[in-house]
């Protein structure tokens, strides 16, 4: 039971990015990206976020976006356990079980502003560059019931009357890092730009976990695990008594112990501090978490005009983040994940450094073609138990698309972005996962005056699976793919 805990313990892993980009970071914080992702060298309103050096080469003026994106995700396990065929809601003849996790985030708000002179833009974003909504397992998870019926699958072993279990899980996980980005542009001539700029991110977590009616089956059906827990220990104790009273009669007599009798005693001691142990968690695990912290970053980017092509480059600097526990946690444990829950403890959650790199071609002035590239140096943040270490290698992106502009007003757009994580078997789990990827996007931009334009977008991710083995058992498994849907509206106005 104690693994049950350190299970929930670690939750606070579980990052809701229900968006682009990498491990704990957000990409798209336009419209103009979900229906071109490879933004990184183009020239627009977006690039506040994506290029904002390149800000600057647009006409002078105010220039306001306002974007809303809707997304649904969900996550999947496909999880193989022995034990699992102990449970009385699972089939009796199979050991794999699928648990399900839904994310939605209805409202992903972003807006850019600028403001253009001759040689310079004064910029600011406001977006949720870190996770973006809420993910819910009604049924728990695998980490969660494989604990339960391990522990089942324990007593039985031990002759201790229990033939199975039945249990109610739950968790949710919610996780929004709202970020406030200013800086300014230069252009240093009319074919080179430089920026600078500072974020601040805002972090505001909220984790739920719950195990309840744990039961235990007997051979007089199920009964509650702490009424179990208490007729058990007596049984155990009363064994025990006798067995020791046997103990004693062979020495005071002077005569050897048995050995039999002896392993009967080791065996029960055993089974009556374990016994003793669980008798904490009888009623079932409640925890809820609160958690909230603050962080900055610089940023830094770089846009250079040749001929038709135009080449852009960013680096953002990691940004340490120190999230705050508000939780009914309050004691030190022995079992160190809890402790990541204690009612005061700040917990590291770094958004990683990222560079970004573009470059887009226009052979005539209503075609443009993008190539981008995305590098997020997770390996160099700090997040809890070092957990960045376990990593493989540095999650990288890579992005290309295109713009059409079909008439004076309306120009369509299209693109695609290949992800790829350094996923280990030590480093996922089922409370925290991200899969390799690619995603499609498109979308188009209306004129309706010169003033104002509209925008709609569809961006698609497809996620391949990633499966892990128990090393020290084979026969447990789980496999971790997602999905991802998001729908976007925007506007611009260009005064």
């Amino acid at each position: 039971m104690k693994k049950i805990v350190t299970a929930i313990a670690v939750l606070t892993m579980t990052t809701v990015n229900a968006l682009a980009g990498g491990i704990l970071t957000n990409t798209n914080q336009s419209i103009d990206f979900l229906r071109n992702p490879a933004r990184d060298a183009a020239i627009g309103l977006d690039g506040v976020y994506s290029n904002p050096a390149g800000v600057v080469f647009l006409p002078e003026g105010f220039h306001l976006g306002i974007n809303w994106q809707y997304a649904h995700q969900t996550r999947t396990i496909e999880s193989t356990n022995p034990v699992y065929m102990m449970g009385k809601k699972n089939d009796p003849n199979s050991a794999t079980k699928i648990f399900e996790g839904v994310a939605n985030a209805p409202v992903i708000p972003s807006v850019q502003i600028a403001y253009n002179m001759e040689h310079w833009s004064l910029q600011a974003n406001l977006s949720v560059p870190g996770g973006g909504g809420a993910c819910e397992f009604e049924n728990g998870l695998g980490s969660f019931e494989s604990t339960v019926g391990k522990i089942a699958q324990s007593l039985y072993d031990n002759n201790l009357g229990a033939l199975g279990y039945d249990m109610d899980s739950y968790m949710k996980g919610r996780q929004y890092y709202y970020g406030v980005q200013i800086g300014a542009a230069c252009k240093v001539n009319s074919n080179l730009s430089l920026y600078g700029g500072l974020r601040m991110i805002y972090g505001d977590a909220t984790y739920k976990a719950k195990l309840s009616n744990i039961q235990v089956k007997t051979a007089n059906g199920y009964v509650d695990f702490g009424s179990y827990l208490q007729a058990t220990s007596t049984t155990v104790s009363n064994k025990l008594d006798q067995v020791n009273a046997g103990i004693k009669q062979y020495q005071d007599a002077g005569a050897p112990v048995p050995a039999d009798l002896l392993v009967t005693q080791a065996k029960l001691a055993g089974a009556k501090e374990n016994l003793g142990q669980l008798e904490k968690y009888s009623e079932g695990v409640n925890l809820l978490c609160n958690q909230a912290g603050v962080g900055f970053a610089p940023i830094v980017g770089i846009d250079y005009k040749l001929g038709h092509f135009n080449f852009a480059a960013k680096y953002e600097f990691r940004t340490q983040i120190r999230m705050k526990n508000e939780s009914t946690v309050n004691e030190a444990s022995e079992i160190p994940a809890v402790n990541k829950f204690r009612d005061g403890e700040k917990v590291n959650e770094d958004i990683p450094a990222m560079a970004a790199l573009g470059v887009q071609y226009s052979p005539i002035d209503q075609l443009r073609f993008n190539v981008g590239g995305h590098y997020f140096f997770d390996k160099d943040a700090s997040w809890y138990g070092n957990s960045q270490e376990k990593l493989g290698h540095n999650s990288y992106e890579i992005l290309f698309g295109g713009e059409w502009d079909t008439t004076e007003n309306l120009t369509f757009s299209a693109g695609a972005q290949l992800t790829r994580y350094g996923n280990t078997n030590d480093y996922i789990n089922d409370m925290s996962f991200v899969v390799n990827s690619y995603s499609i996007g498109f979308g188009f931009s209306y004129k309706l005056s010169k003033k104002v334009s509209v925008k709609a977008a569809y961006f698609q991710t497809y996620y391949g699976d990633y499966t892990r083995i128990d090393a020290s058992n084979p026969e447990v498994k789980d496999s971790f793919t997602r999905t991802n849907r998001v729908f976007g509206l925007g506007c611009q106005l260009d005064l």
